[in-house]
């Protein structure tokens, strides 16, 4: 099994970065650090048609919340170090902002989705409303599944059949985990994505449970390359 850590960013900035947001110079030092070292990205669509990945460095980038600033600040570095990533998008909140959060940062619109290159950038779910799976009840995540689901169809959108949980969270409890991974089956996702911050391996145990390093504004270039190799450090 192939080591294969996955990135999660979230808003960029051109101002000094903290915590979920990342300023734009070190975003593009660590695109530049996984170009020049060999890393080879991928869409998660294509990882579900691989069995195992080549030898040498593999890694997937990821950003959340379908923020304004990933098209502006983090799209043209994709380009320029060609690199792949995921957006992963919470689909009632397009063209609106970050109400979980800030209430401020703005979230793309509709036709700025249908605008991303697809070489470059996947598109792939982060819910529809934006709640903790954990405070939902089944039913009430197989809705905004489902929701979803018929929201991209209704809208001609391409995404992939994958769906990073909003805030990490999801049901833990034995039972509870076992429908909650099977009504997103039965809704066509097939990988489900939470934090961790572990290094994953390829093939995915738990395609329900892949983990993601969170990537925070204040590590320096040496802390990422440490977490890019070793994942949760102690």
């Amino acid at each position: 099994m192939t080591k294969l850590p996955i990135l999660m960013y979230h808003h960029v900035t051109v101002e000094a970065g903290k915590d979920l947001t990342i300023s734009v110079e070190k975003l593009e030092k660590q695109f530049k650090h996984l170009a020049e070292n060999g890393y080879k990205t991928y869409h998660l669509k294509e990882l579900l048609q691989m069995k195992q990945l080549p030898k040498g460095k593999n890694i997937v980038i990821t950003f959340d919340d379908g923020y304004v600033s990933q098209k502006e600040l983090a799209l043209p570095l994709l380009k320029k170090y060609k690199l792949k990533a995921t957006f992963f998008v919470p689909l009632d909140f397009l063209g609106k902002t970050d109400s979980w959060n800030t209430s401020s940062l703005k979230i793309m619109t509709l036709e700025q989705l249908k605008s991303l290159d697809p070489k470059i950038v996947e598109l792939g779910f982060h819910s529809y409303y934006h709640k903790k799976y954990t405070e939902l009840s089944n039913a009430e995540i197989e809705a905004d599944t489902r929701r979803c689901v018929e929201f991209v169809s209704e809208n001609n959108l391409n995404f992939s059949p994958v769906l990073a949980y909003p805030y990490g969270k999801f049901p833990k409890e034995k039972t509870r985990n076992k429908i909650f991974k099977k009504l997103l089956s039965n809704n066509g996702i097939q990988y489900g994505l939470r934090i961790g911050n572990r290094i994953n391996r390829f093939p995915f145990k738990k395609p329900f449970e892949i983990e993601r390093i969170d990537v925070k504004g204040e590590f320096s270039l040496l802390k990422f390359r440490q977490k890019i190799r070793f994942g949760k450090l102690f």
